[in-house]
């Protein structure tokens, strides 16, 4: 059973249902008709797995539950489950009214808004692939993304119109507003009268399960962005397997603080609807609106980058919550500190890995591995009997690892690198299970992306012995568990020792006074190599050591000396105000790397 405050957050939502005006094109005819129109040739015992189904069975089951609500803004919109629907369903038909066909690609650009949320359910209906995009991308980079997918329309929110100034194909533009005069509810209610109220048997379900669903680009650090072709069979099992290892239900709300452009927003789109849940779209990271929602609208679940735990913590409102929330953070393994800080105002982290980005979830910890070309999470950190009673610093440790296979996920492996002049076609071998021997992540199955898109050399090279090669450098435990050491480039190689950035910066976390640490490699005259610290100080102690950095240094190379040999610690110590990162909080360190070329 829910319990009070959760309770009344339900209450005050279904208030506000009650008091809220859709647009008139929004609201759903009597005795909607969910099932969309099956090829004449369908079997009778196999259903092409959508995600899609999700939001149709929920509009069904709970048509007047609250579904989305986006209340920080001048004009707040909320919606039910069988609002929500018929304005995905107009958007179908908004896009066939536009001329898309099957495989199309349908470019997004929008912070986490309702007219995204639509797009994930709305493009399946139509048969389209969507294509959402950074907001904060430069015009240059969004450009050569929208030529390389060959987008036939583009929808921007009114704040990144910049981005598709001179675009060569029809541009909508969202003012967020849910009213009728914006552009984007003027789309809407176009596909409404397209429809001729044909309602869903008037759209077809899509018969191949393998075909594409979304395409999501990479940030492209170290060339031209790849995309990421992910399908609907992949969608709708990663989606299925988040709702289950995350605990989400009917009774669950999620607040968008992950972006939803941000590879699919890890398939929560879907496991949102496929649990029946509510969702709080909010327009940016803001500390103040955050915790309003996680004290007042009974949010349960959402989904952030350990810097913004750690300005979630330090934020003036800060609390002890009355209820548990689950906090799925991604960017990096948490450390001991900031999983103490978070416990102590119930809110449950479990670490989510991904190849450059990690995540957290809970309801018990665990570690997901998250990546475009896995659909978000792919292995959890199972905590077992007794862990609980550890203390904190040996829990950390333990949580810290990337864990084991996620629900629909065949088996994670860590294998040895090629040896010289191996075929792409060669046998992988497992490393041994020593929690000592580095090898490399390695993933196949059910959620591994399709291919990278227009790209079948960098396909060919990603695919290596039949499986997704991450580039992740990794040991293998012998309770099977995997544990992230590096990314490959970002192993820093001292006097023939390789010493794992990762390893130091958990390390350098554990200095008291130390709010976030990010390592890279610098070259040095004796050893090739050595570590380089780029460390921002706890707000609360930047006093301190103010007009001392020198000091500092010392004393944090004191620490790290009692936990790391001393080829892995920090040659150079440099005390920031703040560290490049991209807009899902992941450091960029090829940013530090270049600072670090000048030196």
């Amino acid at each position: 059973m829910p319990n009070v405050q959760l309770a009344e957050a339900f209450y005050m939502a279904n208030e506000a249902l009650k008091s809220f005006s859709p647009t008139p094109a929004s609201i759903p005819p009597p005795s909607v008709n969910y099932r969309l129109r099956l090829p004449d040739d369908t079997p009778v015992h196999h259903h092409a797995l959508n995600p899609l189904a999700f939001l149709l069975r929920a509009a069904q089951i709970y048509p007047n539950k609250l579904a989305i609500v986006h209340s920080d803004v001048k004009h707040p919109v909320i919606y039910s489950y069988a609002v929500w629907a018929q304005r995905v369903q107009n958007f179908s038909y908004g896009l066939l009214n536009a001329g898309i066909s099957p495989g199309d690609r349908i470019a997004f650009i929008a912070p986490n808004i309702p007219a995204i949320a639509e797009a994930y359910q709305g493009i399946l209906g139509a048969r389209a692939i969507l294509c959402a995009i950074n907001t904060r991308l430069t015009h240059g980079e969004v450009a050569y993304i929208l030529e390389h997918s060959g987008a036939k329309l583009i929808f921007v929110d009114h704040e990144s119109t910049h981005l598709v100034k001179d675009a060569k194909v029809p541009v909508i533009v969202i003012h967020d507003t849910g009213r009728q005069d914006d552009p984007y509810e003027q789309f809407l209610t176009a596909g409404r009268k397209f429809s001729n109220e044909r309602g869903w048997p008037g759209l077809e379900w899509e018969r191949n399960e393998d075909a594409a669903c979304a395409l999501n680009y990479t940030s492209g650090t170290t060339g031209r962005p790849k995309g990421v072709l992910t399908t609907l069979r992949g969608s709708y099992l990663a989606a299925v397997a988040n709702a289950y290892e995350t605990g989400m239900n009917r009774e669950s709300t999620y607040l968008w603080i992950l972006p939803m452009f941000h590879a699919s927003g890890w398939t929560f789109p879907w496991a949102i609807t496929f649990a029946a849940a509510a969702q709080v779209c909010l327009r940016s990271v803001s500390y103040p609106h955050i915790w309003h929602h996680l004290i007042n609208s009974g949010v349960t679940h959402y989904c952030g980058a350990p810097t913004v735990q750690i300005g979630l913590i330090n934020a003036p409102l800060a609390r002890r919550l009355e209820k548990p929330v689950n906090a799925i953070i991604a960017g990096s393994a948490p450390t001991a500190h900031l999983i103490g800080e978070l416990e102590k105002r119930n809110i449950k982290p479990v670490h989510v890995y991904g190849m450059t980005k990690r995540l957290t979830v809970n309801l018990t910890y665990f570690a997901l591995y998250v990546r475009s070309e896995t659909y978000g999470p792919s292995t959890v950190c199972y905590q077992q009997p007794g862990w609980a009673a550890l203390p904190l610093e040996e829990r950390a440790r333990l949580l810290a690892r990337q864990g084991l296979t996620y629900a629909t996920a065949e088996e994670v492996r860590v294998v040895f690198p090629p040896e010289e002049g191996e075929g792409a076609d060669a046998p992988l071998r497992d490393v041994p299970k020593d929690g000592k021997t580095m090898g490399e992540i390695v993933f196949r199955g059910n959620i591994v992306m399709k291919e990278y898109f227009r790209d079948p050399g960098a396909t060919a090279k990603a695919f290596r012995g039949g499986y997704f090669s991450s580039g992740d450098l990794a040991v293998w435990h012998p309770d099977g568990y995997i544990g992230i050491m590096d990314r490959s480039k970002d192993i820093i190689i001292s006097g023939g020792e390789n010493a794992s950035s990762l390893a130091i910066e958990q390390e350098l976390a554990t200095h008291p006074d130390v709010l976030e640490a990010s390592v890279v490699a610098r070259s040095h005259p004796k050893w090739g190599e050595r570590a380089m610290a780029f460390v921002i100080l706890h707000p609360q102690k930047a006093d301190k050591w103010a007009g001392k950095h020198a000091e500092f240094e010392k004393d944090l190379k004191t620490h790290a000396r009692k936990k790391l040999p001393g080829f892995a610690c920090p040659e150079w110590v440099a005390v920031v105000p703040e560290l490049p990162k991209t807009s899902t909080g992941k450091i960029q360190k090829v940013e530090l790397r270049k600072l670090v070329a000048k030196l």
